[in-house]
């Protein structure tokens, strides 16, 4: 029985995707790396953030959730923050008929140049939690899609 990891996605099978691995014995946190080369520009040019695809997707238990938090380095290093602060992939994301549960990761650039993600270049961390809900939660919605679609009906 599966009860929590990570697989590539449909349409990367083929393209040397790497699972995610925690780097030390006491790490709480699993690397994420970009799934191909990718120019981030300028946050001051395109003012929106850019999706860096992984070719990843995650399972878990229902009520688990994956956590992507930017590593401690990536705004020193790379020029990279998450605008959001944290990413949030539900459980029910995993296979949806939309992207197949593609996970990216949302950054923006905050060098006044272009920055260059090449492949296999970590550009996150993913920590999975348990999570709790309230008393009366009554919620029975299904997801309908991908990226974004939790308010979708």
């Amino acid at each position: 029985m599966k009860v929590r990891g990570f697989e590539v996605v449909r349409g990367y099978e083929d393209k040397g995707i790497n699972l995610p691995v925690r780097k030390t014995k006491y790490s709480a946190a699993y690397d994420i790396e970009a799934a191909e080369d990718i120019v981030l520009p300028s946050f001051n040019k395109v003012m929106k953030p850019i999706l860096i695809p992984t070719g990843l997707k995650v399972y878990m238990q229902s009520d688990e959730v994956l956590l992507i938090v930017p590593r401690s380095s990536s705004l020193k290093k790379q020029g990279i923050s998450f605008p959001h602060s944290i990413g949030v992939i539900d459980s029910d994301y995993y296979g949806n008929s939309d992207n197949d549960g593609h996970i990216f990761v949302q950054c923006i650039n905050l060098k006044n140049e272009e920055v260059l993600i090449k492949k296999g270049e970590t550009v996150g961390q993913a920590i999975f939690q348990k999570y709790l809900t309230v008393d009366d939660d009554n919620s029975d919605r299904i997801r309908v899609g991908g990226f974004g679609s939790t308010d979708k009906r």
